[in-house]
């Protein structure tokens, strides 16, 4: 597992923010975990606008955690902004999400999402799927490197 591994989650409600921090924790997923709280944030983050205009725009996350229901920029429009950049089109984002929509789960794919996950309700259940959502992006998958520094070694 690659120590430099940066997870860019995508969510505006603080309990589920801790919750998907403390799995991750648990786990030993990721070396980092980024919070954005809304669309425009997250979308500032991965372009290095806005608040985060110094930030290395080559230093990518090896996945983007997006939830659907954000203020700002919704989960769709950022992953159709996401899919529409030369920068990320091929960055791996999992729409993790409680909406139990069909027609948000058409969306998502039809966008480009990599994979869709529902949000348990249960914290036990939850940090079993977020584990195994880290392990799975950050070990097992194999990812081009879309401008993303990678260190083999």
């Amino acid at each position: 597992m690659s120590r430099n591994s940066i997870i860019l989650l995508v969510e505006d409600n603080p309990d589920d923010v801790e919750l998907t921090l403390r799995a991750f924790e648990k786990s030993k997923v990721a070396s980092q975990v980024v919070v954005a709280t809304n669309g425009e944030e997250a979308l500032d983050y991965l372009f290095a606008t806005g608040t985060y205009v110094g930030r290395d725009p080559k230093s990518m996350p090896e996945v983007v955690l997006l939830d659907l229901n954000l203020p700002k920029v919704d989960g769709l429009e950022v992953l159709r902004r996401i899919r529409s950049d030369p920068r990320t089109r091929r960055l791996p984002v999992v729409i993790l999400t409680s909406s139990k929509e069909e027609r948000d789960v058409i969306a998502s794919y039809d966008l480009g999402a990599n994979s869709y996950v529902r949000k348990s309700v249960d914290f036990a259940q939850f940090a079993v799927a977020a584990q195994q959502l880290g392990l799975y992006w950050l070990v097992i998958n194999e990812s081009p490197q879309t401008g993303r520094e990678r260190s083999d070694g």
